[in-house]
């Protein structure tokens, strides 16, 4: 609670200066807590659209580029260890990539903390640059689009103007944290099915 008060705050008292390096560190939270500040006027919420798109759309590009070219790379290799994949699992796991596009990168990248290792491992196993952003595009869109709106409801309910948001500020924290709470367990258990699939498919080609 004490984090998602801190960043409306910051939000709040910086805006868009504050707000483009913050997506970078916690996007998902930020995104929510921006939709609804726009309920209240303080963000324009096509031009919050447009940020986060391109914000995930570069973030991609530069993870693949580095899966691609860097792949042995430490950065490279820390990150596809998240993941518990070595050199003999690539292949197996560019299958699912190859078969299985749409869900890998829907479950990859809802997947908090570890959605960058799932797109390095797009790049390393070269994975069609073309179905790669079409796919991830659409993740992107549905992804930061549901927070948006979710966020901008909220903050109509609360009131729809910064003040009677922050006059209800302990009832907004609460309901960002509950928000941020269900996102970050969905992703926990979306991330336990995808490895678990993950592993069924490793045994499988062994």
């Amino acid at each position: 609670m004490d984090q998602v008060g801190s960043i409306s705050h910051i939000i709040l008292e910086y805006r868009y200066w504050i707000l483009v390096p913050l997506t970078f560190i916690e996007g998902p939270v930020v995104a929510f807590v921006a939709g609804t500040l726009a309920a209240a006027g303080y963000f324009n919420f096509w031009l919050l659209a447009a940020l986060f798109f391109f914000r995930e759309v570069i973030l991609d590009g530069a993870y693949y580029a580095l899966g691609f070219y860097g792949a042995s790379t430490r950065l490279a290799r820390g990150l596809m260890k998240k993941l518990g994949i070595t050199d003999d699992h690539l292949a197996e796991v560019g299958e699912l990539w190859k078969h299985h596009p749409g869900k890998t990168m829907f479950l990859g990248k809802l997947s908090y903390g570890i959605a960058s290792a799932f797109i390095v491992v797009a790049g390393v196993v070269k994975m069609p640059l073309r179905l790669f952003f079409g796919y991830g595009i659409w993740v992107a869109i549905a992804q930061y689009g549901t927070l948006l709106v979710l966020g901008f409801f909220f903050g109509n309910a609360l009131g729809g103007n910064i003040t009677k948001i922050l006059e209800n500020i302990q009832y907004a924290i609460g309901g960002v944290t509950l928000m941020i709470g269900v996102y970050y367990i969905v992703t926990r258990y979306l991330r336990g099915r995808f490895m678990k699939e993950e592993r069924g498919t490793i045994e499988e080609a062994k």
